[in-house]
């Protein structure tokens, strides 16, 4: 089965790619797929955000496509940056000037307590739907910390691990983190969808 991404990302190619290719799956970027969208996130949840792009994708593809909406949920900031994650204070920031915007809207603020939540959508072009979603609490840093993975990675802690997603190795983040959970439900979903096929 060929899965089109929907998502110009990638590194969530890559790990899209590593997580699916034990299901017999592969999964191919938009340009691989002789498509280029620009899809308008709408949507006021992660899972209405994710079924806009994953439609979009393959309807100009005519293959099956998936996509996720992440984001960091903050507490104290009632949820926010949320489903604007990735524009969190608009488009002329990079991902280190949205966690230092993050990190200065947070000083002096004690409760630390976040969440990332992934929101997984594959539409078929014979209109079947497999939705899937993940949840991974932490809290947020002082001060970003690690190298390894994307967006807000340096600023969020796993008090168990006592690192940060950036200080955690792909596998050790993929077993965790809130993409991965959402993955292993929509993998589980999408082997029974092959099997009832």
């Amino acid at each position: 089965m060929k899965l089109v991404l929907a998502s110009k990302n990638p590194k969530k190619l890559g790990e899209l790619q590593e997580i699916l290719s034990g299901l017999g799956v592969e999964v191919l970027s938009e340009t691989e797929a002789g498509v280029d969208v620009e899809v308008e996130e709408t949507g006021s949840t992660f899972e209405e955000n994710a079924l806009l792009k994953a439609r979009a994708v393959m309807q100009a593809s005519g293959l099956p496509s998936v996509a996720d909406d992440s984001g960091l949920c903050v507490d104290a900031l009632g949820g926010a940056p949320g489903v604007y994650s990735a524009r969190y204070g608009g488009p002329d920031l990079d991902d280190a000037g949205r966690y230092r915007l993050l990190l200065e809207n947070m000083r002096g603020q004690l409760d630390r307590r976040c969440r990332f939540v992934s929101a997984i959508c594959c539409c078929f072009p014979n209109g079947d739907k497999i939705e899937a979603r993940g949840e991974c609490a932490g809290t947020l840093a002082y001060a970003p910390r690690g190298t390894e993975g994307f967006g807000y990675d340096p600023v969020f802690f796993l008090p168990e691990e006592k690192k940060t997603f950036a200080q955690l190795t792909a596998e050790e983040k993929n077993a965790i983190s809130h993409r991965g959970r959402a993955l292993a439900a929509f993998c589980q979903r999408l082997k029974e969808y092959q099997e009832n096929k």
